[in-house]
């Protein structure tokens, strides 16, 4: 796949880069990426993977923009209020950079479609704000062998790993998610907006790392930080080989979504 010469100036910053160069750009255009949930943590992500240039970004997410979102979900604008988050990000993600396909998939992940969804991408990244959606994910993504980022958020704080087969997955940390009660949404607790754009660029750059062919993920490794202390925090997990889903004798063999709903379901 030879650049264009629009392309060449584009991403000449890529092109230049040691390390990156044609050869890392050319994989990014030939690549799929799914971002599950255009909110929060989806919005940084898919806004630096358009102009990274990706070539195919799905986006899943059922909802519409509402007023409460626009203080954290910086792709959408008060003109998008009532808008599906999915068009109105299309829109955003076509002005950045027209040459990418945008696929829009105007769902909720679910047991039912979650498989489906994801099969045709090379790489996934949970943007989402319930357990019950992250655990499809992860569940999903290691059945299917594909490569994800799980990122979330809360009040002033947030952490992110990635997987890619033969590493530990998200169930090797969590095997199991919080009961019901335990569970707080940021619509009963709140969320610091600005740290939503502090992890989502994380994300982004684990996908365009892996994508690329360089540097080292978040494999086997969970990072966290604080936004009131600024403190950033690696820890490093092997995976457990007696893991239930990923593990030496998996018992986790089918989808199973559990019962936590999205946070815009509890305004």
């Amino acid at each position: 796949m030879e650049l264009t010469s629009t392309q060449k100036q584009r991403y000449n910053r890529h092109l230049i880069l040691d390390g990156f160069g044609k050869e890392g750009q050319q994989r990014l255009l030939q690549s799929k990426v799914l971002i599950v949930g255009a909110g929060g943590l989806g919005s940084p992500v898919s806004l630096y993977l358009a102009a990274a240039g990706v070539g195919t970004l799905g986006i899943a997410d059922g909802d519409q923009v509402s007023l409460t979102n626009l203080q954290r979900q910086v792709i959408h604008t008060t003109p998008d209020v009532g808008r599906p988050k999915v068009d109105s990000a299309e829109e955003k993600l076509k002005a950045i950079n027209p040459d990418i396909n945008i696929v829009k998939h105007e769902i909720y992940l679910s047991e039912d479609n979650a498989l489906e969804l994801i099969r045709p991408y090379d790489f996934v990244i949970d943007g989402t704000d319930n357990f019950a959606t992250k655990y499809l994910v992860n569940d999903a993504c290691v059945m299917l062998q594909k490569s994800f980022c799980m990122g979330g958020i809360s009040k002033y704080a947030g952490q992110v790993m990635t997987h890619s087969p033969g590493t530990a997955c998200y169930r090797c940390l969590f095997p199991e998610p919080p009961a019901i009660s335990e569970v707080e949404t940021c619509a009963m607790v709140g969320v610091l907006g600005s740290i939503a754009g502090m992890l989502g660029t994380v994300q982004a750059t684990e996908a365009i790392k892996y994508l690329a062919g360089v540097g080292e993920p978040l494999f086997n490794a969970l990072l966290t930080f604080d936004a009131l202390t600024m403190n950033w925090q690696r820890f490093e997990f092997p995976k457990n080989e007696g893991c239930a889903l990923c593990g030496n004798h998996p018992t986790i063999t089918r989808l199973k979504e559990y019962a936590f709903q999205p946070c815009s379901k509890k305004k």
